[in-house]
C-alpha cells in the first residue's frame, strides 16, 4: 500500500511540473515610466525609459516614433531599441478616445514578446501600464 501511494505521488508531481513547465514563464504585469523631453512631435524623435518591472526593459532604453504626430493625436509604429539586435516592435495610438501601446515581435531580448498597455501622463511622467509576455517557438 505505501509502494502504491509513493506511485501516485510521484505521477502527481510529474503531472504538477509538466503543466507548470508548459505555461508561459515570462509574461505578466508590465509597468513602464519613460520621460520625452527629446520628443517633439516628429518622425525618429524618442522618448528615454526611466523606470520598468519587466527584466528586458531597463532604463535608458528609446522608443523611437517612426511617424509625425497631428492635430489629431499619435498614431505611430514605434520601435522600443536595447541595442544592435534587439529591439522590440509596436504601434502606439493617443488621440481623444484612445491612449494605447501594442507590440507584437522583436529581436534578440525582445525575441515573442507581445504586450498590450495602456498609456497615461501624470507630471510630465508617462506610464505604460498592462500586461506582456513572451510566445518562444514551440510554444503552440
Amino acid at each position: 500500500m505505501k509502494r502504491a501511494f509513493v506511485l501516485v505521488s510521484a505521477i502527481a508531481a510529474a503531472s504538477i511540473a509538466a503543466t507548470a513547465g508548459s505555461a508561459t514563464p515570462r509574461s505578466g504585469a508590465l509597468h513602464v515610466t519613460k520621460e520625452c523631453r527629446d520628443y517633439h512631435g516628429q518622425p525618429g524623435e524618442f522618448c528615454t525609459i526611466t523606470s520598468s518591472n519587466v527584466p528586458q526593459i531597463k532604463p535608458g532604453m528609446r522608443v523611437v516614433y517612426l511617424q509625425a504626430a497631428t492635430q489629431n493625436g499619435l498614431d505611430s509604429d514605434i520601435v522600443l531599441s536595447r541595442g544592435p539586435g534587439s529591439a522590440a516592435f509596436g504601434h502606439v495610438v493617443l488621440n481623444g478616445t484612445t491612449s494605447r501601446v501594442t507590440f507584437s515581435g522583436g529581436t534578440g531580448a525582445f525575441t515573442g514578446f507581445e504586450a498590450d498597455v495602456l498609456v497615461s501622463e501624470a507630471g510630465g511622467v508617462w506610464h505604460w501600464d498592462g500586461t506582456y509576455g513572451f510566445t518562444l517557438p514551440g510554444d503552440d
